[in-house]
């Protein structure tokens, strides 16, 4: 069982930067490849971002490349996603998911840990 809890969201400027941190529980975090999901008003959650057990293999949705990045930090089982240059269009509920390793970084997380999200709000 992998607990995970994201912080970070806010109110900000378009222009600005955010950083979200979703915490994972267990010993075992390494084991698990990390995904950042976004969900608006209205629309279908959608694939953000995703980093690889070891962190090595990243992948980014064409709507935020060049402006966000994920990362890890195994030791302290903690999953990041810097966000620059936001935009209203970004406005969402931030999840983070954990998944086994294995099998494609930006798909099968239908069976994975779930956090509870966090509002990020991008103004005009």
């Amino acid at each position: 069982q992998v607990q995970l809890v994201e912080t970070g969201g806010g109110l900000v400027q378009a222009g600005g930067s955010l950083r979200l941190s979703c915490l994972a529980s267990g010993r075992t975090f390494s084991s698990y490849a990390m995904g950042w999901f976004r969900q608006a008003p209205g629309k279908e959650r959608e694939f953000v971002a995703a980093s690889s057990g070891s962190g090595l293999s990243i992948y980014y949705a064409d709507s935020v490349k060049g402006r966000f990045t994920i990362s890890r930090d195994n030791a302290k089982n903690t999953v990041y996603l810097q966000m620059n240059s936001l935009k209203p269009e970004d406005t969402a509920v931030y999840y983070c998911a954990a998944k086994a390793v294995g099998g494609p970084l930006v798909s099968g997380y239908e069976n994975a840990y779930w956090g509870q999200g966090t509002q990020v709000t991008v103004s005009s």
